[in-house]
């Protein structure tokens, strides 16, 4: 996997995320209408493209390298969260502070990363890419909904074991991996239903970050110089980092090339909603996961190019 031809695949993403942004521009696609179509995403798409992932043949080999996988994003994750805080710690503002800590560690891995290994790898990379995702959700739902919080209102560890739980692409991992451990077929007309949904995750995902990209004030954009900090630890170092830890467990072939293009995202756009439902300015959020989407045309085909190597 070259950079010219991971470059030319970012790039059709790109396209599919402009489309959404000029969608935005005309009013087609409203406040509302964004909502229902990230829901759509969330609770019918992706889960579908999960399980399509999994139905295949059992394989000691790729349960190995599931595994591998899991363990090496856990530990991605861990070194992740030292190096936010160690590199933000003195960053007085709350919201700033906090909004760059969560950049650093989490990834647009579903809306942005599952659609990218779909294309780049097709269903392997799928495959590939659900340890990273699974873990994803673990962390979110814990240590990244609670760096939102004031230690007067951190989650109580029943909500967040019920908002891991109750995941929806946490609940299609659990039935992908019955399907793949007991080498289950789907029915064909469920099969072809399963296929027809998961294919518009890509085109349906990369529009939904276009359309959230079209609300952005541009002349503030590049206002902040605490956003470059945090871009360059998003975008370069947490990916390189990956790569090595991924490399020196034995992680190989597209199980690593998904797991690092996962890991290689920009930062996720969950930053903007846990701000939000802090009741907390979204505004520096909203510039950290944009200007970081939009460098990513050019470091994520360059992390796919070395994970290559």
């Amino acid at each position: 996997m070259g950079f010219v031809t991971s470059l030319n695949q970012v790039s059709l993403m790109f396209l599919l995320m402009a489309v959404g942004f000029l969608a935005n521009r005309v009013g087609f696609i409203h406040e509302q209408t964004s909502k229902d179509l990230t829901a759509i995403l969330l609770y019918i798409v992706s889960p579908c493209l999960i399980i399509k992932a999994f139905e295949q043949p059992f394989s000691v080999h790729q349960l190995t390298q599931l595994s591998l996988a899991f363990v090496g994003t856990v530990l991605s994750y861990l070194v992740a969260i030292i190096v936010g805080r160690l590199a933000f710690h003195r960053v007085k503002n709350t919201e700033q502070r906090t909004a760059l800590q969560f950049g650093t560690v989490y990834s647009n891995a579903g809306f942005m990363g599952i659609p990218l290994t779909n294309a780049l790898f097709g269903s392997a990379g799928v495959f590939y890419s659900v340890p990273y995702l699974a873990v994803f959700n673990l962390f979110n739902w814990t240590h990244g909904i609670n760096l939102f919080k004031s230690e007067k209102n951190q989650s109580s560890r029943r909500y967040m074991v019920r908002s891991v739980l109750t995941n929806p692409n946490i609940i299609a991992i659990v039935i992908g991996l019955i399907v793949f451990l007991a080498s289950f077929k789907l029915p064909t007309i469920l099969q072809s239903g399963v296929n027809y949904i998961s294919g518009i995750n890509t085109p349906l995902s990369m529009m939904v970050i276009g359309n959230s990209i079209a609300s952005i004030k541009w002349r503030e954009l590049f206002s902040d110089h605490l956003i470059w900090p945090g871009i360059l630890l998003r975008n370069i170092v947490m990916p390189f980092l990956t790569l090595l830890i991924l490399a020196v467990i034995g992680l190989h072939g597209t199980a690593l090339l998904a797991t690092a293009t996962m890991a290689a995202c920009p930062v996720a756009g969950i930053v903007v909603l846990f701000t939000l439902l802090n009741d907390g300015d979204p505004a520096f959020a909203v510039k950290l996961m944009s200007l970081s989407t939009l460098f990513s045309i050019v470091s994520l085909p360059l992390m796919i190019a070395i994970a290559a190597l």
